[in-house]
């Protein structure tokens, strides 16, 4: 069996939530790194939607979101440059592997930038390395069973997280608002029976040290 191809490697967006256009144009850059040929994209391409997007790759660029909806969500996930830290938490955690075998996933995935604000390095790193239990609690806050389209999630007004948590939802002009504490920068990604939706703050209880300070690596 085929091994699937390696993401490439991204440099970390710079900025996320509302950004300055300027911003919205510097496209990350792709490595020549080709996506698997066998992965058949749908007929219909996911049109995703927020202001991170223009940022991301698109059209036949590797992890464009076409070839994304063919991807397991592990996979998925590893293709967008900007979720670097989310996915390696994810893998770490084992908390994808709990859902049971068909279930699907809708994934609230903080950026990078998210957990930087959040997590100083070393507070991150003593998470994700003795405090597995806390990890998981925080990680099962970005997700909901069943596959929502961000317009359904906000038409409902409010979702429940696998933590058990009941989350406002809003739409705010070109973004949707979820527990009056972030918002979607790039929502309706699509993956192997999953949506992804990537915000701009960490959600959860979990206590955390927001002092932004963190530097992690690109």
């Amino acid at each position: 069996m085929s091994q699937p191809a390696t993401p490439p490697r991204h440099p970390r967006l710079r900025a996320l939530g509302l950004l300055a256009p300027t911003l919205l144009l510097a496209a990350c850059t792709s490595s020549p790194a080709t996506p698997r040929a066998d992965a058949a994209p749908p007929a219909n391409a996911p049109q995703v939607t927020g202001p991170l997007c223009a940022a991301l790759p698109t059209g036949t660029e590797p992890g464009n979101p076409t070839f994304l909806a063919g991807q397991s969500v592990d996979q998925a996930l590893r293709w967008i440059p900007t979720l670097t830290t989310f996915e390696a938490a994810l893998r770490t955690s084992g908390v994808l592997t709990d859902l049971p075998a068909g279930t699907g996933v809708t994934i609230l995935a903080p950026s990078d930038d998210a957990f930087a604000a959040t997590f100083s390095e070393d507070n991150w790193d003593d998470l994700m390395t003795h405090h597995t239990d806390q990890l998981r609690t925080l990680l099962k806050a970005h997700l909901i069973t069943g596959t929502h389209p961000i317009g359904d999630l906000s038409t409902a007004g409010r979702t429940t997280t696998l933590d058990g948590t009941t989350v406002t939802v809003t739409r705010t002009g070109p973004t949707t608002r979820l527990a009056d504490r972030a918002d979607t920068v790039c929502a309706d990604y699509q993956a192997t029976n999953a949506r992804i939706h990537i915000i701009n703050a960490v959600l959860g209880p979990l206590p955390v040290t927001a002092d932004g300070t963190g530097h992690r690596a690109h």
